[in-house]
């Protein structure tokens, strides 16, 4: 006979499944998330510390960095204690001490006392704190109490880190994640610099920080609720000084925080507290760049607060302040492939008017200058292939129209107020015609108006704003768009115009005008892929048709392809976005994120034409707003598990399922749940209009998913994926534990 002491006991393949897909629900519900890194940047060839704000991000490992020579150290995690924890870790040092005085006389409650000593270390530790006394509770608590805290869950814990940059890391932008027990946080931006920086040091709200050293520098700081920032610094007469604040370029969109961003203001005064400058948009973009000539050597006061003062840790800013170079503007604003173009610069302190620059392959390209060791911002530079021309005034009326022949890209700017641009040409009936002009995409002030009439001033086409999911950082969509079938032979005029009848040197813009071209572009969200070995997750394809492409997209993996396999790996011809899933390899998950990347490949006018995916974080502004944001890389992190893969999970029913309306369709599905099966719902996630999923058949090691389609509702030839859930009961409630493989389907005319 067996006993049950020395009975071992083997796991089934439920018993795994249930026990990975637990542990995956756990990650699911509580998916890390980094909400800010402060500083948000360092010098090159310098150590300092850091915190990263976010939530669930407790058993971090490591700081995910890209780009070479930035490493990082983890100096601990602190996450907040609700008042009734704090109340009862307070509670808790009081009886300690209270057993210490009593212990002294009676062994018993000396041993409760050191029960209730390592009870507390084992709290504190969990709060980030090492140090066992009532003095450091203290402290945490006084922290966790500043009035000026507001305490949000999307940033509630916190990692403080060590972080060192290299001397010769190179300068620029990169992107950080933080690595921990749950998974790999989404992205966030950190700068590599060379100038020297400081932090700034509360309180700095009535007297400002005395900033030593010598101009130029970078100051970091937080701006809480009410808060306002001061720094003195000392200039010289004559110098054009330049202060250039970072805040929404940092953290572009705030979900619960309205206009949806971090809105910094900035002045400059002198010691007699007169204003030189102040600025709270630098045209368009909600961070501020003043410019201004000292009028007299000695120490000026440089201010940053919010718009209207509100505050909160993630309200991370950087100013570059002294004379750095800065680009207000560029023209042209693009230019041919393989070809220099003169790029005029404006903008303070730059070490040359204008600049050669030779594009050598389409699309977006980085314009910027150095001046000795210092690098300016950058400006967006478009590279085409079509033939380009530069408009020649004046162009302001019919009798005065520039002729072009298309296809042409027009570089011109609204020079003036009121000013207005023209452009004659040649076409005949029955001819598309597309007539757009990029502007704002590239960093133009340009509110364009566009405008297609035939000689005799009848209005064809007009177009104001056209916006362009594709410009995941731009709010306003102030570029104008118009495709239009012309009506007859003969000649024809766009005009160009600013809606608000602004002008200037900076109001730039590109006119494409010519036949459409049809293309697409990809976005593949999340920028961040948590799982386990062998498990399945939810993706988000978005499609950015260009031009009348109408057709599907064919979707592959391109690396890694060894052991990951997409299900459901087609756009349907007019959609705008599709789901997929993602499985992962069974083999042992590797120590180092993965980057992945994914291609579309698609049929357009009788040739192939394969766009890579761009990864991107669809983010909420404001409540209610959504963009794709775009990151530099696509990356995976297999979570390491005990239990080891998971069990492959196969659709093994012929699909794509054909749901007629009021009809039901099945698809059969490979679930090894065993008997742990009776633990787990299914149900569709986010499903297309009028299909439900109305009854599952389970077997032994398969079940089958019947879907039904309402007939008032499903409309035929509606195509694309079926994600179904995995749902766990965990004290009454259904909680999500993973998705089958996507179940393409087609609703179908009965």
């Amino acid at each position: 006979m067996t006993t049950r002491r020395n009975r071992r006991w083997k796991p089934t393949v439920g018993h795994v499944l249930l026990a990975v897909l637990g542990a995956t629900a756990h990650a699911q519900v509580r998916e890390p998330h980094a909400g800010y890194i402060y500083p948000a940047g360092g010098q090159r060839g310098t150590s300092f510390d850091a915190v990263l704000g976010g939530q669930y991000i407790e058993g971090a490992t490591n700081l995910l960095v890209s780009g070479s020579g930035v490493s990082a150290q983890i100096l601990r995690h602190v996450r907040v204690l609700s008042a009734q924890q704090l109340n009862g870790l307070r509670n808790n040092f009081e009886k300690y001490m209270q057993l210490v005085e009593m212990g002294r006389t009676n062994a018993q409650r000396k041993a409760e006392a050191e029960e209730l000593k390592q009870r507390i270390i084992t709290q504190l530790r969990e709060i980030g704190i090492d140090e066992f006394s009532m003095r450091a509770f203290l402290e945490y608590r006084r922290m966790m109490s500043d009035p000026k805290r507001q305490v949000n869950p999307a940033i509630s814990e916190y990692v403080k880190l060590r972080i060192t940059i290299a001397p010769d890391a190179a300068p620029g932008e990169r992107e950080v994640r933080l690595i921990g027990a749950l998974g790999m946080t989404n992205p966030l931006r950190f700068q590599v610099g060379v100038l020297p920086e400081k932090c700034e040091k509360e309180p700095n709200d009535t007297g400002p920080n005395v900033v030593s050293g010598e101009l130029p520098l970078v100051l970091n700081g937080q701006i809480m609720p009410g808060d306002v920032d001061r720094f003195r610094i000392r200039a010289r007469k004559g110098e054009r000084l330049v202060a250039w604040a970072q805040a929404r370029a940092l953290i572009p969109y705030l979900a619960d925080a309205v206009p949806g961003w971090f809105q910094a203001v900035l002045s400059l005064r002198d010691l007699e507290g007169r204003e030189l400058a102040y600025c709270d948009d630098n045209r368009f973009d909600p961070d501020p760049v003043i410019s201004v000539e000292i009028p007299a050597d000695g120490e000026y006061d440089l201010e940053i607060r919010d718009a209207i003062y509100r505050g909160r840790e993630d309200f991370v800013y950087r100013i570059a302040v002294g004379r750095i170079p800065y680009i207000q503007g560029i023209y042209p604003l693009g230019g041919p492939v393989g070809r220099p173009t003169t790029v005029q610069l404006t903008g303070w302190n730059l070490p040359q008017p204008a600049i050669p620059f030779t594009p050598s392959a389409p699309g977006l390209q980085k314009v910027a200058v150095r001046a000795g060791e210092l690098l300016s911002n950058w400006q967006p530079f478009f590279a085409d292939t079509w033939p380009e021309l530069y408009e020649r005034e004046p162009n302001d009326d019919g009798l005065r129209a520039m002729a072009v022949s298309a296809p042409v890209i027009v570089n011109g700017r609204i020079g003036a107020p009121g000013d207005r641009d023209l452009y004659r040409f040649e076409a005949s009936a029955g001819v598309t015609v597309v007539a757009e002009v990029f502007g704002r995409r590239l960093n133009s002030p340009l509110d364009s108006l566009l405008r297609l009439t035939d000689t005799a001033g009848r209005q064809i086409a007009f177009n104001d704003d056209h916006t362009d999911k594709g410009a995941g950082l731009v709010t306003h969509h102030a570029d104008s768009r118009i495709e239009v079938t012309l009506p007859s032979n003969g000649v024809y005029i766009v005009t160009v115009e600013d809606v608000q009848n602004k002008g200037g040197a900076d109001y730039a813009y590109r006119l494409r005008l010519g036949v459409p071209r049809p293309d697409f572009e990809l976005r593949v969200v999340p920028a961040t892929v948590n799982l386990r070995a062998g498990q399945t997750v939810p993706l988000t394809v978005h499609i950015l048709r260009r031009d009348g492409f109408n057709g599907p997209v064919d979707l592959r993996l391109t690396s890694p392809t060894n052991g990951w396999s997409l299900t459901g790996a087609r756009i349907p011809a007019g959609a705008d976005y599709v789901r997929v899933t993602l499985t992962g390899p069974v083999s042992t998950p590797s120590s180092a994120p993965i980057t992945l990347k994914m291609e579309g490949v698609a049929t357009i006018a009788g040739r192939e034409v394969r766009r890579t995916a761009t990864p991107a974080d669809d983010m909420m502004q404001a409540f209610f707003y959504r963009h794709l944001v775009p990151a530099d890389s696509w990356l995976a992190w297999i979570a390491p598990s005990r239990l080891g893969p998971m069990p492959p999970v196969q659709v093994t029913g012929a699909t794509p399922v054909r749901l007629s309306p009021g009809a039901t369709a099945s698809v059969r599905v490979r679930v090894p749940m065993g008997a742990g099966r009776r633990r787990f719902h299914l149900d569709l996630s986010d499903p297309p209009e009028g299909v439900v999923l109305a009854k599952t058949n389970w077997s032994s090691d398969q079940v089958e998913l019947l879907f039904k389609a309402d007939p008032e509702k499903a409309k035929a030839g509606v195509s694309g994926n079926l994600i179904v859930e995995i749902l766990a009961d965990a004290g009454g409630r259904r909680i999500p534990v993973g998705v089958l493989p996507a179940i393409p389907f087609e609703i179908v005319r009965q």
